[in-house]
């Protein structure tokens, strides 16, 4: 069965910029899956398993509250882990501080609950997961969180509903797009 999520869409030229990064990481760092750079996004609202009826409702609401709501930049400016020091579960890429991230989760989030979804409780930590699992012979060098920032800036113009698809590369499927206004800078 499919699972669901709600997710900031990383633009493509980003993405390919993040590829390289990753490419040189892959060498250096040794994790089990790395994910697939066309997979790279900002999880917003993970739905899990969700009946149709529940997503069009979500689909509704998420496009009435982000109707009004605008682009803005991001900066992913750092690496981090999940997980035991030693052994970490996940790898990611950091985000700066953003209170328009912060508050675009919010409406999305609460937009999902309206529409009948139980989500995970625990507390926003904006991260771009770019691998799960470590593999290497010796514990995890928290050193190698110290490589030189990603420094990657982009405009964030997108959230995405996408859907995963379990066996496919890339595995996540948009499904429904809500374009946020471009101001006129």
């Amino acid at each position: 069965m499919s699972h669901y999520f709600f997710a900031a869409k990383i633009p493509s030229e980003t993405k390919l910029a993040m590829k390289n990064n990753i490419d040189e990481l892959k060498k250096q760092i040794p994790f089990r899956r790395w994910v697939h750079h066309e997979d790279l996004h900002i999880t917003l609202a993970f739905l899990g398993a969700a009946p149709e009826s529940n997503l069009e409702r979500a689909c509704s609401l998420v496009g009435g509250t982000l109707a009004n709501a605008n682009s803005f930049p991001l900066v992913i400016n750092g690496l981090g882990i999940f997980g035991r020091k030693d052994s970490p579960r996940v790898f990611w890429a950091a985000l700066s501080k953003s209170e328009q991230l912060t508050k675009l989760r919010a409406l999305v989030f609460a937009a999902c609950e309206e529409a009948g979804f139980q989500l995970e409780t625990r507390p926003f930590s904006p991260h771009v997961t770019l691998a799960r699992n470590w593999e290497g012979k010796f514990p995890f060098d928290p050193g190698k969180l110290d490589q030189p920032p990603l420094n990657l800036e982009f405009m964030l113009e997108e959230v995405v509903l996408y859907r995963t698809n379990i066996g496919s590369t890339p595995k996540y499927e948009p499904v429904q797009r809500f374009r946020l206004t471009t101001l006129n800078q």
